[in-house]
């Protein structure tokens, strides 16, 4: 009798040590393209990107840029629409830029500085009581919203990353 052959997503599991809950809902899978193009769980998603090596700081910083961009958030509104300083907009900008090869390490760190400096004038603002009803039910709200979240988070993941998984088709 021969032995059965381990499937793709065993293979990957048993290399890379997932936790007990992922590698149980990987196992539904044969392949690790069929794994990435149905998790839901961006966690996961991440993690596996690290282990396949696929993470590349490139792609994490459009990750990064594309969830203030893109995530949504229970009331209809986006990350981005948060933020109303122009300050942290344009800090998003140049690290966008700055994945493209389009900004220097410098404007990069005197954008990261100044984005720092908005969001702690925006705490200190934070600490009065009027303000801390107004996080409280923010967070209420990104309770709510955490699954259409991370549902949106999954799918910029694949828009950026693609399959690494997926086999190319080769060409004659």
């Amino acid at each position: 009798m021969k032995p059965k052959l381990k499937t793709e997503v065993e293979t990957f599991i048993e290399k890379h040590h997932p936790c007990a809950e992922g590698a149980t809902w990987a196992r539904q899978y044969r392949t690790m393209a069929q794994v990435w193009k149905y998790c839901t769980n961006v966690e996961w998603m991440l993690w596996i990107t690290d282990k396949h090596g696929c993470g590349a700081d490139r792609l994490l910083r459009l990750f990064g840029c594309w969830c203030v961009r893109n995530t949504p958030l229970a009331d209809g509104r986006k990350v981005w629409d948060l933020l109303t300083d122009p300050r942290s907009r344009a800090a998003v900008e140049v690290a966008e830029r700055f994945a493209y090869g389009k900004a220097t390490v410098k404007e990069l760190a005197v954008a990261r500085a100044v984005a720092w400096a908005v969001a702690k004038d925006a705490a200190r603002d934070a600490a009065r009581a009027a303000a801390r009803t107004a996080a409280d039910a923010a967070r209420a709200a990104a309770r709510t919203a955490a699954d259409a979240a991370a549902a949106a988070q999954c799918d910029g993941l694949r828009l950026i990353f693609g399959n690494p998984f997926k086999k190319a088709k080769k060409t004659t």
